[in-house]
């Protein structure tokens, strides 16, 4: 019996710091283009991106931030955005990404936690005035934090400044490749957020195994729409450009939908990034077509699960012939498999492709924790350099996701195929179970997907006093279709098990997301036992 278990292919892993692989490519690659910022009008070279990575270490050196000490960025994307990244990394100090959408009891907490000494933030954007919140979030409150930078204002421009008296002990690289080089936030399913510690190694050695997928090189120019504060941004995207030398165009502060298009067309732009709601947007806009989007080859789509339909319009539609999707969590650098640019199409759009290089995969019973059998759904672990190097002073939630023999549990549900591509069935905690049949929505959604009228749908699970649970979709028309109740199960009946077909379905003008457009399903789920009078059904004990 063939158990779920392969590995990528092996290649030297890089024992080098961002810092230091960033030094490198710009001594390749000195005058070739390496960041767009489009609503900064701002331009950079691979040398000039260096040397202003320099001054910003400099400046972290000049606030007295020490090797170890933890500097954070609550911020939209922006040029500073990645001047910090790389300048943090060549000081040894370790950057902690703050969600723009946190508010004050959730700023508090990450301050708080992280031990953060100092802040890099805009005093306010369309979406909130930070410094009310920040302040909100000092008050009455015992901090480390000693320094607020404010982006964009004169006290970014003065800590470049004073820096530059810091001599070039700031520039010296005092972190190695094992060290944290930053901590996310993970939303997590139960209790407060994680820190995910993440290494210089985890990080310069996951872009250069995406880049491997992608076949990405110098000569490539990566439209990157996603959030710099979310691992899709600030390792996919910037990770990948650091270790090829491919420009980084980042088209607008949040996700814009007319300024990717806008940016793809105008940069020529080979790759484009996004989860799957971006891509929907952009391929739903009025101005689509007058954009021209034949100098893309390739790009990832990742964050949420993909809809098939909306890969296979994106490769037609979009020029991207040669587009891929990456499955991965923070806790794993993040991407631990991706689909090549040279797969069939019928594997990139069925999919999450096959172990990333020096990465092993294996498919596990949740509850034994032992392998199964090839094609049987279990739970997806990983192990190798991916790996985090832990939960942020948490070593009893450390442990339970990584196991003595050092597999990470995602808590993601997926099947082996024969030949060791994946296929991905969900969160664990996602499946319905209705009458004892185990449904998994990302099922439904990729089957709901081929209606012709349908833009994006979400499948939720709803309790029932007689099955358990039973199924409902809320569905997303594309511009100007109309459809009701009947036509959708109509479209389902002998197409799908009569389980599957949505017991109760919701039309919608869009769901409820987070910053980075994931779709937040529990949202959806207690909208609905409200409106419906389900809550003691949803509250009752089951074994």
């Amino acid at each position: 019996m063939l158990l779920s278990y392969t590995r990528g292919p092996e290649v030297p892993l890089l024992d080098l710091t961002i810092s230091q692989a960033l030094a490198a490519t710009a001594a390749r690659f000195p005058d070739r283009e390496a960041l767009v910022v489009c609503h900064q009008s701002a331009r950079l070279s691979w040398a000039e991106l260096d040397r202003e990575t320099t001054r910003t270490a400099r400046g972290l050196a000049g606030l007295g931030l020490r090797p170890g000490d933890r500097a954070g960025i609550w911020a939209s994307n922006c040029l500073e955005w990645v001047l910090l990244q790389y300048g943090a990394a060549r000081a040894g100090v370790v950057l902690v990404n703050v969600n723009p959408a946190y508010r004050s009891h959730e700023l508090h907490y990450v301050l708080h936690k992280s031990r953060i000494r100092a802040l890099f933030l805009h005093e306010h954007d369309a979406r909130a005035n930070y410094r009310e919140i920040l302040e909100e979030s000092r008050r009455g409150q015992s901090l480390l934090l000693e320094h607020t930078v404010w982006l964009g204002d004169p006290s970014w421009d003065a800590m470049l400044a004073a820096g530059a008296g810091a001599g070039g002990d700031a520039a010296a690289d005092p972190a190695l490749a094992g060290d944290v080089a930053n901590i996310q936030y993970t939303s997590g399913t139960t209790g407060s957020p994680k820190g995910v510690l993440l290494t210089h190694r985890n990080l310069v050695n996951n872009g250069m195994a995406i880049s491997l997928a992608l076949e990405a090189t110098e000569r490539d120019r990566i439209c990157a729409p996603v959030p710099l504060y979310h691992c899709f941004g600030c390792v996919i995207g910037c990770m990948v450009s650091v270790v090829t030398g491919a420009a980084l165009i980042l088209p607008s502060a949040q996700f814009d939908t007319l300024a990717t298009l806008e940016a793809i067309h105008r940069e020529r732009a080979t790759a484009i990034y996004g989860v799957p709601t971006m891509f929907i947007a952009e391929l739903e806009h009025p101005q689509f077509g007058r954009f021209d989007f034949t100098s893309l080859r390739t790009g990832v789509m990742a964050g949420a699960p993909c809809p098939i339909e909306i890969m296979r319009r994106v490769a037609e539609r979009m020029h991207c012939s040669e587009m891929t999707i990456a499955y991965g969590q923070t806790e794993s650098s993040p991407v631990i498999t991706m689909s090549r640019v040279d797969d069939p199409m019928e594997l990139r759009v069925t999919t999450v492709g096959t172990a990333l290089a020096n990465t092993e995969v294996q498919i596990v019973n949740p509850d034994t924790r032992q392998p199964v059998p090839v094609g049987e759904t279990g739970e997806l672990c990983t192990r190798g350099y991916l790996v985090m190097q832990g939960y942020d002073e948490d070593p009893a939630a450390t442990a339970e996701v990584i196991d003595e023999e050092g597999w990470l549990h995602t808590g993601d549900l997926a099947a082996m195929h024969p030949d060791g591509y994946f296929s991905f069935k969900g969160r664990a905690k996602d499946t319905i179970i209705r009458g004892g049949e185990n449904i998994y929505p990302r099922e439904i959604e990729d089957f709901l997907h081929t209606h012709p009228k349908i833009a994006d749908v979400y499948v939720i699970g709803l309790p029932d006093a007689k099955l358990g649970e039973t199924v409902m979709a809320w569905v997303q028309l594309k511009h100007g279709e109309q459809a009701d109740e009947n036509e959708i199960r109509s479209f389902c009946r002998g197409k799908i098990a009569y389980f599957k077909i949505p017991q109760y379905i919701r039309f919608v003008d869009g769901f409820p997301q987070t910053v980075t457009k994931k779709v937040q399903k529990f949202l959806m789920r207690e909208q609905e036992i409200r409106e419906r009078g389900l809550e003691q059904m949803a509250h009752r004990q089951t074994a």
